[in-house]
C-alpha cells in the first residue's frame, strides 16, 4: 500500500498520524484516514452548504451588512449606498414574505432610480449587488431601445438578456436585477406635444411601464424573429428589481428654478444668498419628482421609481482611494499583470496624487484613471516583451507630469 512508511506502519494520509496516535485509523484500498480528519472534513463541508443555501435563498441578515460588501468595492457615496442597501434588503425580504404566504397583504415592488455624474459607480454597484446576491443580473442600455415596430432593439430584449444570464430558467430569472443605463437619454424631445412621433423618447417609456411596475411578458427566444413559429418565454416581471441610472445634466437648473420660485428669490435677492443655494442642490439633496418630469420623464414613469439614490462627483481624494483601496483597485490590477511577467510594479504616493489630478480634468470620473493609467504604462508594456531581466518598473510623478520612461530596475 501507498501509505506504509519505512517501519511498515499505516499512517492517515491528511495527518501522516500513525495508530497509535489517534483514536482510530480507516484502512482504504489506495488510503488511509484518521478519525479527527473525517470529522474536521464533515464540518467544512457542513459549513460550506450551509453558506450555500444561505446564498440560494438569499437570506440577507441586515442592510449593514450589505453597504460593508459594497464599501469593499465602491469608494464614497455612503448615502447612496444606504439607500441601496435598505431598498434591496427590503425588496428581498418581500419576495420572501410572498413565498412564505402569511397574509392576503401584497407588498409593491420599489425600484429604483440612480442620479450622478458619469464614473460615479452607479453600474458598479449594481453590478457588485447582483454578484453579491447571486441572482441572475442583466445590463441595457436606453439609448439602443425603440419603440416596438421600429429599427432598434425592443423592450423585450431587456428580459430576454435576463433569461439568458439565468441559464434559460425562468423561475430564477424573475427573482433577478435589471439596470438599465442611460435612462436619460429617453427623455421626451420636449414638454409641448408634437406631431412627429418620439420612438426613442417617450415611445420607450412607455414601452418600458407595463415591465417595470409587473406583468406577464411574452419573450422570443434569441434570433426567433426569423422563426416565429417558435414558442414564446412567459416571464412575470413582479418580482424582478428594475435599477435605472443617468447623468441627468443640467438638472441642477432645473431644481435652481423651482427653489427660486418657493423662495420668492428675485433680483432683491443678494447673491450670496443664491451662491448657498446652488451649493446645496450641486450635492441633489433636494430633487423632487417633478424635477425629472421637467427633465423629460413622463410622470407614470416617475411613479414607478419611488427610491431615488443621489451619487456626488468624486472628489480627488476619492480618485487616490479607487486607485488602491478597493480589492478590484485599478493599481492591484495591473500589477497581476506585470507579475506574470516576474515584475514588480510600485507606484509612489506623489505618482497618485497626479494620475487623480488627471483624471478630475478629464471630468469623467473613475472612468479616467484608467484612460490615464493606460497612456502611462503604454511603452513600459511594449517594451518588456523586447527588454530581459527586468525586475522592477517604477512610476514616480515626474512619469506623469513630464511624461518621462518610469525607472526600470533589471536583476543582473
Amino acid at each position: 500500500m501507498n501509505n506504509i512508511d519505512n517501519n511498515k506502519k499505516l499512517f492517515c494520509i491528511f495527518c501522516n498520524k500513525t495508530p497509535e496516535k489517534t483514536k482510530k485509523l480507516i484502512i482504504g484500498l489506495s488510503g488511509n484516514i484518521c478519525t479527527q480528519c473525517v470529522i474536521f472534513c464533515y464540518d467544512t463541508l457542513k459549513k460550506i452548504i450551509i453558506y450555500i443555501k444561505k446564498r440560494e435563498k438569499n437570506d440577507l441578515t441586515s442592510p449593514y451588512i450589505i453597504k460593508k460588501h459594497l464599501d469593499k468595492y465602491i469608494i464614497g457615496q455612503e448615502k447612496a449606498k444606504k439607500i441601496f442597501s435598505v431598498s434591496v434588503y427590503n425588496h428581498y425580504k418581500k419576495l420572501k414574505y410572498i413565498q412564505e404566504n402569511k397574509n392576503n397583504i401584497e407588498l409593491e415592488k420599489s425600484n429604483i432610480l440612480l442620479l450622478g455624474p458619469t464614473g460615479s459607480g452607479k453600474t458598479l454597484l449594481a453590478k457588485t449587488l447582483a454578484k453579491y446576491l447571486n441572482v441572475p443580473f442583466a445590463i441595457a442600455d436606453a439609448t439602443t431601445l425603440t419603440q416596438a415596430g421600429y429599427v432598434g432593439e425592443d423592450v423585450e430584449t431587456i428580459l430576454q438578456k435576463l433569461i439568458e444570464n439565468s441559464n434559460y430558467d425562468i423561475k430564477k430569472a424573475e427573482k433577478g436585477i435589471i439596470y438599465i443605463d442611460e435612462i436619460d437619454k429617453i427623455s421626451k424631445k420636449s414638454e409641448n406635444l408634437s406631431i412627429t412621433r418620439d420612438v426613442s423618447g417617450e415611445g420607450v417609456q412607455q414601452s418600458l411601464l407595463k415591465i417595470i411596475e409587473g406583468t406577464i411578458a411574452t419573450v422570443p427566444p434569441k434570433g426567433s424573429r426569423k422563426h416565429p413559429q417558435e414558442d414564446l418565454w412567459k416571464i412575470n416581471t413582479s418580482n424582478i428589481l428594475f435599477i435605472c441610472g443617468g447623468a441627468f445634466c443640467n438638472i441642477d437648473k432645473i431644481i435652481l428654478k423651482r427653489v427660486q420660485k418657493t423662495l420668492g428669490i428675485g433680483f432683491h435677492k443678494k447673491i450670496k444668498d443664491i451662491n448657498k443655494i446652488e451649493k446645496k442642490i450641486s450635492k441633489k439633496e433636494k430633487i423632487q419628482p417633478q424635477d425629472l418630469i421637467k427633465f423629460g420623464l413622463i410622470p407614470e414613469f416617475v411613479g414607478r421609481f419611488p427610491i431615488i439614490a443621489n451619487f456626488d462627483s468624486l472628489t480627488q481624494q476619492n480618485l487616490i482611494d479607487i486607485l488602491c483601496q478597493p480589492k478590484n483597485s485599478l493599481i492591484k490590477q495591473y500589477q497581476i499583470l506585470f507579475s506574470l511577467d516576474n515584475i514588480q510594479l510600485e507606484f509612489d504616493k506623489e505618482s497618485l496624487i497626479e494620475i487623480a489630478k488627471q483624471a478630475v480634468l478629464k471630468n469623467t470620473g473613475a472612468r479616467g484613471l484608467r484612460a490615464t493609467l493606460e497612456s502611462i504604462l503604454l511603452n513600459t508594456m511594449y517594451d518588456i516583451s523586447i527588454l530581459k531581466n527586468i525586475k522592477k518598473v517604477c512610476i514616480n510623478a515626474s512619469v506623469i507630469k513630464n511624461k518621462t520612461a518610469p525607472k526600470l530596475i533589471f536583476s543582473k
